[in-house]
């Protein structure tokens, strides 16, 4: 097991989204890797670098913003079964999205994580060993 990237989340009003992603575009030097919509949110999603940007309402955006970051994992199953071992819950078990499998893990110190195995891994996900 390995996890390949931690993002930072930024959540924010669909009408700042488009802004905000590219101007870290043009900040990093770099196009978004990964650009959906997630209609059963209705949400927009974007990674540019190790930044994943989610646009939306209020109302759409109130279950995300208190998960601190996401962790891009190689094993989604292998960490839903080892991290209970190591004293983290499970808040959301494993389930399907349009990148492939998440589940939601709170960690012994309370932090609020995503953890994520894509369908398609993108080679600059993987974090220099």
């Amino acid at each position: 097991m390995q996890i390949l990237n931690i993002l930072t989340r930024r959540c924010l009003p669909l009408e700042a989204f488009e802004a905000a992603v590219a101007f870290y575009e043009r900040l990093i030097g770099q196009p978004r890797r990964l650009s959906f919509d997630y209609p059963a949110y209705r949400l927009k999603l974007a990674q540019v670098a190790s930044i994943l940007f989610i646009g939306g309402s209020a109302e759409s955006l109130a279950p995300f913003v208190a998960t601190d970051a996401t962790f891009m994992v190689d094993d989604l199953d292998g960490y839903a079964q080892h991290l209970p071992l190591v004293g983290a819950d499970i808040v959301e078990p494993p389930k399907d999205v349009p990148t492939g499998r998440n589940m939601l893990v709170r960690h012994p110190d309370g932090m609020l994580v995503e953890y994520v195995e894509h369908r398609t891994k993108h080679p600059a996900d993987i974090l220099p060993v």
